[in-house]
């Protein structure tokens, strides 16, 4: 049945099609958020924003993993740059642990930053809406690393919502220490995806 195996390709390019986009549009906005993150935190001096934004910075490279896994590249190379990841996540862990201690026994105030509240609200939205894209197209495809990097996505707009709220309530109530706080819930996400990209 030539038809249907020339529709079955059109549709299996189509979606493969969608799942690149949806990788390029995270790709694009984590680039965005490393330059906003990064003059957000340095003004607010928060240990929470600096964390994400170093979280930014390395979902580019999972990102850029999953493009590979989309073309057909190597195993191997994707496995050096799973390893990569995984040791990236590791030393965030360990930088977000010491900085979010230090901010804590210290009892130093970040500033209220309205740039880093607006830009980890659009974050949270922008990747839920990515993640729900990406499960469908990955279940569609049948294709495990899609579906595995949109619970990533998925994370990722758990924790830009944990920031902000840390962010608000800093603001809104000067609890300093909420920064700090979500800098925590990071320590936890990153350790997490470290074990996980290390074991393979």
């Amino acid at each position: 049945m030539p038809g249907v195996a020339t529709g079955g390709s059109d549709r299996q390019g189509q979606l493969l099609a969608r799942g690149r986009h949806l990788e390029a549009v995270t790709l694009g906005w984590n680039v965005i958020g490393v330059i906003v993150l990064t003059v957000a935190a340095i003004d607010a001096r928060s240990v929470a924003l600096a964390g994400f934004g170093l979280d930014s910075l390395i979902e580019i490279g999972a990102s850029s993993v999953v493009l590979w896994e989309l073309a057909g590249a190597h195993g191997g190379r994707r496995a050096r740059a799973m390893r990569m990841i995984g040791i990236a996540f590791a030393l965030l862990s360990a930088y977000l642990v010491i900085q979010s201690t230090l901010v804590l026994v210290l009892e130093f105030h970040p500033r209220p930053s309205p740039l880093g509240i607006g830009w980890t609200a659009a974050t949270a939205a922008v990747m839920f809406l990515l993640a729900a894209g990406k499960a469908r197209t990955g279940a569609a495809l049948g294709n495990p690393v899609l579906l595995t990097e949109s619970r990533i996505t998925l994370i990722d707009g758990i924790l830009a919502t944990a920031v902000l709220v840390g962010l608000v309530l800093n603001a809104w109530l000067g609890w300093w220490w909420a920064d700090p706080l979500a800098g925590y819930v990071l320590v936890f996400y990153a350790t997490r995806e470290a074990r996980q990209a290390l074991s393979g």
